[in-house]
């Protein structure tokens, strides 16, 4: 089963374009409400994919929900850590803190026009790869034909940064001992250091799988670079019991 997050996408209801920790988290619990109330599902053999930021969602889900038996994320985004911290843990604290007043005062102003602001393209329609590599490879996905679709414009509401600083995704990682996880990374993968990390802080079983020549958005649509085989195998093993 695959879906829009809540409020994105063809997905209705509540501000379009907000983010939320919470609500993101949530999806993929509701998800698991309805496919384990399917009379062709074995509700022992309930596992989630997460790509890119929903591995991140996917892990914390389920952490909180043991109904979910075996987790594979592919170049998994921690968001609340990035924005939290900035990518790389670059982001110092007088620039956090010019960043929580600049989202206060937007606050303010998106309750007085009724129009939330949204944050810059995270995806952009051009780029100089070399000042932004980043923003460039995620520019050749959203922003290109290869992955554009009107609806994924790469923008949430600014205010919703807020909810994601807060709020840690990946705490208490250990309350899925027994569980297994596949993280699965391009060895070129900017993002790399974010499954490197949940690899070290969670518990077995748990496997960390690289890719090779392959960079982060790589995993979202190539598919001579998915590890198709490894993810059969990796469910196939952990429904086995």
């Amino acid at each position: 089963m695959t879906f829009d997050p809540a409020w994105n996408g063809a997905s209705e209801g509540g501000t379009k374009h907000l983010s939320s920790p919470d609500q993101m988290v949530e999806d993929f619990l509701a998800c698991v409400d309805y496919i384990g109330t399917r009379p062709y599902v074995d509700r022992d053999k309930i596992g989630v994919i997460g790509i890119c930021g929903s591995g991140g969602f996917a892990l914390s889900a389920a952490k909180v929900d043991p109904r979910i038996k075996a987790v594979a994320t592919a170049s998994m985004y921690d968001i609340s850590r990035m924005q939290k911290n900035g990518f790389g843990d670059s982001m110092s604290d007088d620039d956090r803190l010019a960043t929580l007043k600049t989202i206060a005062e937007q606050r303010w102003a998106d309750y007085e026009s009724g129009d939330p602001v949204l944050t810059g393209r995270g995806a952009p329609l051009t780029w100089d790869a070399e000042e932004n590599p980043v923003g460039a490879e995620f520019g050749e996905f959203y922003s290109r034909p290869r992955g554009y679709h009107h609806r994924a414009i790469a923008q949430f509401t600014m205010s919703s940064t807020q909810s994601w600083m807060n709020f840690a995704l990946l705490d208490d990682l250990e309350w899925l001992a027994g569980r297994p996880i596949l993280l699965i990374m391009g060895d070129g993968a900017h993002s790399r250091y974010f499954s490197e990390d949940v690899y070290e802080a969670a518990p077995q079983p748990k496997e960390l799988f690289i890719v090779e020549d392959a960079n982060h958005v790589d995993l979202y649509d190539k598919l001579d670079k998915i590890p198709f085989e490894k993810l059969n195998a990796f469910f196939t093993k952990a429904f086995a019991g």
